[in-house]
């Protein structure tokens, strides 16, 4: 596509542009629009492009298909979980949850398996490492949705539905954060080694300090929240909003979506840059996000008992995050293969699940909650 026309001072020069019909006898004038020449450019490339066929179209590097399909297929999973499986707010009992991440993890992979043999075998292991770095950094989010639980005492029924509302808005959010990266390493490549080197000291605080204090009650946007809004104190109820003598009040369950939003945002800075990583396409780096967070829920339910048993659990992620941000300072001189990447990670959450079983903590003790 040719460059859109130079306009060094003033207004770009207009120029007369004439508007043919086809009719009976053939072609014929029909009117005549002035117009600049960088109007031309803009109405010759966008003619350009929808004159392609559909299958050629492209946002962000990847063919629009891809996108529609991986919408459609998004859409399709979030429509099924929460009108089929949780029309109603229960108690989510562990075989259920079991399930329902089984099931997540089945569309996750079987989508892999298409961009394996859609975009090439790169592409495809790009995805699975990514999927693989963003599922084991979730893991860590389900300490603190269970402190967040806790400090709002919202009912397990409703659980499911502030963690969905959450998962939504996870997902917006993302969004803005791969498209503001992959722009950022576009535009400024040394902003390559700063998020190499803040995943790396990142990695290197959690392994040496397994201990974060987080206070869901004391979160900025949830005091906010409770400065412009009424709140009702009573955690009784499956409604984010309640209405006493005809005044709106917001439930202790819509400050634990409020919060659950803004710690997603702290652990966006983390996932986003690890994944990018390993890849900078990014459907692949967003799609691979979405698909992790989107079995988060059902991950929730199923480990929240279990994951405390997993004592190096922390000093695993660590170990994630400083291999990534390694890779990416280093990724101008020594690039390291997705294949290699798939495969120390890989490596790294066997050994850490290996080594917690062997050596379990004494007393219970260990990653749990209270660690979180």
């Amino acid at each position: 596509m040719q460059n859109p026309p130079e306009i060094r001072r003033g207004r770009s020069p207009s120029v007369n542009y004439r508007v043919l019909a086809q009719g009976p006898q053939g072609l014929c004038l029909t009117g005549v629009m002035r117009c600049s020449e960088i109007e031309l450019w803009r109405l010759h490339s966008f003619s350009r492009w929808v004159s392609r066929p559909f299958c050629e179209w492209d946002m962000l590097g990847t063919p629009i298909h891809f996108w529609v399909v991986f919408l459609v297929v998004t859409a399709a999973s979030l429509a099924i979980d929460l009108g089929v499986f949780h029309r109603k707010a229960h108690r989510v009992q562990v075989r259920e949850a079991l399930i329902e991440s089984a099931c997540w993890i089945a569309v996750s992979l079987a989508f892999n398996v298409w961009i394996y043999y859609s975009l090439g075998r790169a592409a495809g292991v790009e995805f699975l490492t990514g999927y693989l770095v963003e599922k084991s950094l979730s893991v860590d989010n389900i300490f603190v949705f269970l402190l967040i639980f806790q400090a709002f005492r919202v009912k397990a029924e409703a659980q499911h539905t502030v963690l969905f509302y959450g998962v939504a808005g996870a997902l917006v959010m993302r969004a803005v954060f791969v498209l503001a990266g992959v722009e950022l390493l576009a535009v400024f490549h040394s902003v390559l080694y700063v998020f190499g080197a803040f995943l790396l000291l990142t990695g290197l605080r959690m392994f040496f300090s397994s201990e974060r204090k987080i206070d869901p009650q004391g979160n900025w946007l949830v005091r906010t929240a409770r400065r412009v809004m009424r709140v009702e104190d009573d955690p009784e109820g499956t409604r984010f909003f309640v209405k006493r003598d005809g005044k709106r009040y917001a439930t202790q369950m819509f400050l634990a979506l409020i919060a659950v939003e803004a710690m997603d945002l702290i652990f966006a800075v983390d996932s986003v840059p690890a994944v990018l990583a390993i890849t900078r396409n990014p459907f692949i780096v967003y799609s691979s996000n979405a698909f992790a967070i989107l079995g988060l829920r059902a991950l929730y339910f199923a480990l929240a008992d279990l994951l405390p048993r997993f004592r190096f659990l922390h000093q695993g992620l660590a170990a994630i995050l400083v291999f990534v941000g390694s890779k990416m300072i280093a990724s101008e001189w020594r690039p390291v293969p997705a294949v290699i990447s798939l495969s120390v990670i890989a490596g790294i959450l066997l050994v850490t699940v290996v080594a917690s079983l062997m050596f379990p903590a004494r007393n219970g003790a260990g990653h749990g909650p209270a660690a979180a």
